[in-house]
């Protein structure tokens, strides 16, 4: 399939090296000076099916499947959708990277077929996480939804289908819940930024990685499974919940957190942070891949 990726910034980038890696031919295009130097700079598969230009329509006039990547404005996803459902192929699913904006907003600039219009919100880096949450609009149509959610099952990405439109999707509200609580915590003075980043990394968040909040709760009630963990554990559960913390993103938390950060990185060169963290999370991947339940 020939696939058009509009914004070639980080997360452009990083789906063209995904889409590369699956054999499909990729059409770029981005309108900042610069920007095809870049993305090749970035993508790391092999580049032969690569082109660039720098013409919206004449990326999207015979894609397949359209993957945008603009900036989180509205103005802008107007005019780029506006462009795009005149100049892309009826039957072709424009998706949105989106992770901020609904896709009945989005799809209100495609006055042609807004039926082909959603939210396809990956996880940075997409050639490395697998979920995509795939978010239908109003008047958006199955067929569009079943193409999209095909066409990630095929990248090996394990796509999600949203029941309800809502901010931040659904794995974004999830991280904002553990944030807000982090924030509170270092807010009260309860842990630093260090020490809530070791909590997570060496506890729960290894758990996580494996099986969902459900299944792990379920694992952890024994023979009773997840039934026994809320018939003993809820009301203490409920109490915790009254007691987390709502903290207000001052200048003084701010600077705390980033404080707290700079520390936790002293020392640190973050390059090597993350090239320690992408090698890690492929061979997790790999190990997950290999199993039958995860």
């Amino acid at each position: 399939m020939k696939v058009a990726v509009v914004g070639t910034g980080v997360i452009g980038a990083s789906w063209t090296t995904l889409f590369l890696a699956h054999g499909h031919e990729v059409v770029a295009t981005d309108p900042a000076p610069g920007a095809e130097d870049r993305l090749r700079a970035a993508v790391t598969a092999d580049q032969t099916r690569l082109t660039f230009t720098p013409d919206l329509a004449e990326a999207v006039a015979d894609a397949g499947f359209v993957q945008e990547n603009g900036p989180e404005r509205p103005d802008l996803k107007d005019e780029v959708f506006a462009a795009l459902d005149a100049a892309a192929p009826p039957e072709t699913v424009l998706a949105s990277s989106s992770s901020g904006l609904l896709p009945s907003r989005i799809q209100r600039a495609c006055a042609a077929h807004p039926e082909r219009v959603l939210v396809g919100h990956p996880f940075n880096p997409p050639h490395l996480i697998p979920l995509v949450e795939v978010v239908p609009g109003e008047r958006t149509g199955e067929a569009a939804v079943e193409a999209a959610m095909r066409f990630y099952r095929g990248l090996g990405r394990r796509p999600i289908r949203l029941r309800q439109e809502l901010p931040g999707h659904v794995a974004n509200r999830l991280q904002a819940a553990l944030w807000r609580e982090a924030y509170s915590l270092v807010d009260r003075g309860a842990a630093t930024v260090a020490d809530i980043d070791t909590a997570i990394a060496h506890g729960p968040g290894l758990r996580w990685a494996l099986l969902g909040p459900f299944l792990n709760q379920h694992l952890s009630g024994g023979a009773g499974g997840i039934a026994h963990v809320l018939e003993h554990l809820g009301p203490p559960m409920e109490e915790w919940w009254a007691d987390l913390g709502s903290p207000r993103l001052t200048p003084e938390l701010a600077d705390k957190i980033t404080q707290g950060v700079a520390e936790e990185l002293a020392g640190t060169a973050e390059a090597g942070l993350v090239a320690d963290r992408d090698a890690l999370l492929a061979l997790l991947l790999d190990a997950k891949n290999r199993t039958d339940h995860l």
